[in-house]
């Protein structure tokens, strides 16, 4: 009949943040709405989609709610209790990450543990369950024969749940903390690295994989701050190898949508896996201005078992930067920001979140594309200065003059 829509597969995703928002816009180019499950009204998404149901994640009721009538569910972060999962796919829903590879990415023992009879590349470890077991932390400390970190099995992102110690005492205080809390605990060596970097990936359930350039990640006080696409200086053969490992862990993991795999580069030349994420993930926010396909539509042509996106580069370097909440939020707001800043910086591409501002909070992030890769380091000045003011409100000491300088010409 003359005007009735074309139909168009549903996407259900649990989580109604920025990541969600993001995919949301990928889907309107493909002509489709994003359900998603949001904690409030307001939520990021929840400010753009018309297809919204509030709920928590840990509710199965909620979790039937929004998968009704869905092609597929998928998700913005990991916390969806598993066994919740379980009893969706025993209904019929179509999971995907299916539970059996996100539980990878919720849990980091039971990551490590398969990363290794996969001989993947991983840090040391141990795990440590009960508060009487904390002499396994002497144990371990004696073998590895340097610093240790301590980490939360479960739960935890941008640094929560990661903590650095300073010496024995300090790892067994912080783990008898986690312990006490009910938290099970992992402690592995604190890697040498020259830096650390992101192989992001997708895979389908065809099992046709793809991958981007491998990047390099900037982290302040546990938060990523900075992207570099493609990561500086980086071995042919290294890069590849982290690009054909990525892939291969999608495939043994049972990896649909999104992976994103968090490498340390060490100081003597090797890669050593860090963290999983399936779903999209702040190492691959470049690729919305940077690559053919966003990891955000490439999230959506996998999920639904379409073939997937050209991934290559389309300029050669991009930067992103996060915006992040200032200790004191601007009397400015961040509509006058925005209007100062493309004033002065043009070619800034700026995406904000919809958030409420608030210490250290992701409410944003800008990327600067470059024609040549000797500019890396321009960008990343230009990127620094852009995020900054849009947090602060405030030019950073020394580019005042030469903003007001370009905002003249």
């Amino acid at each position: 009949m003359p005007g009735t829509p074309i139909a168009a597969p549903l996407v259900a995703m649990v989580g109604g943040g920025q990541l969600a928002r993001m995919t949301h816009q990928a889907a309107i180019a493909l002509g489709q709405t994003l359900r998603v499950l949001a904690a409030a009204p307001d939520d990021p998404a929840a400010q753009v989609s018309p297809d919204v149901v509030v709920g928590s994640h840990t509710d199965l009721d909620d979790l039937r709610r929004v998968a009704a009538g869905a092609d597929v569910l998928t998700f913005d972060h990991e916390h969806v209790p598993n066994e919740l999962l379980e009893k969706l796919v025993a209904e019929g829903v179509n999971v995907a990450p299916p539970p059996h590879a996100l539980v990878h990415a919720q849990n980091k023992l039971v990551m490590r543990e398969r990363l290794s009879a996969l001989d993947a590349p991983v840090p040391r470890y141990a795990s440590v369950d009960r508060l009487d077991d904390l002499d396994a932390i002497d144990a371990f400390a004696a073998r590895v024969g340097g610093p240790i970190v301590v980490k939360a099995v479960r739960g935890g992102y941008d640094g929560r749940g990661v903590r650095m110690a300073g010496d024995l005492a300090q790892a067994r205080g912080i783990a008898g903390e986690f312990l006490a809390s009910g938290v099970s605990v992992l402690v592995e060596e604190r890697v040498e690295m020259r830096r650390e970097l992101a192989a992001l990936v997708a895979r389908s359930p065809f099992g046709q994989g793809a991958a981007w350039p491998v990047v390099q990640t900037v982290q302040r006080d546990g938060i990523c701050v900075e992207v570099i696409a493609p990561a500086p200086e980086l071995d042919d053969d290294l890069g590849a190898e982290a690009q054909h490992l990525a892939l291969r862990l999608g495939a043994e993991l049972g990896v649909v949508g999104v992976l994103a795999v968090e490498l340390f580069e060490t100081t003597d030349g090797r890669l050593l896996i860090n963290e999983l994420a399936m779903r999209p993930h702040n190492s691959g926010h470049w690729t919305m201005d940077g690559a053919r396909t966003s990891q955000f539509e490439q999230h959506l042509r996998a999920v639904l078992d379409y073939p997937l996106g050209d991934t290559d580069a389309t300029v050669p370097v991009t930067v992103m930067a996060n915006v992040l909440g200032a200790a004191q939020t601007p009397t400015m707001t961040v509509d006058e920001r925005l209007h100062h800043l493309f004033a002065r910086m043009p070619e800034a591409r700026v995406h904000l979140y919809g958030k409420g501002e608030r210490p250290g909070r992701k409410i944003g992030h800008v990327n600067f594309l470059g024609s040549d890769p000797a500019d890396v380091a321009n960008l990343r000045e230009r990127a620094a200065l852009a995020a900054h003011w849009l947090s602060h409100g405030q030019w950073l000491a020394g580019d005042a003059e030469r903003s007001d300088a370009e905002e003249r010409r």
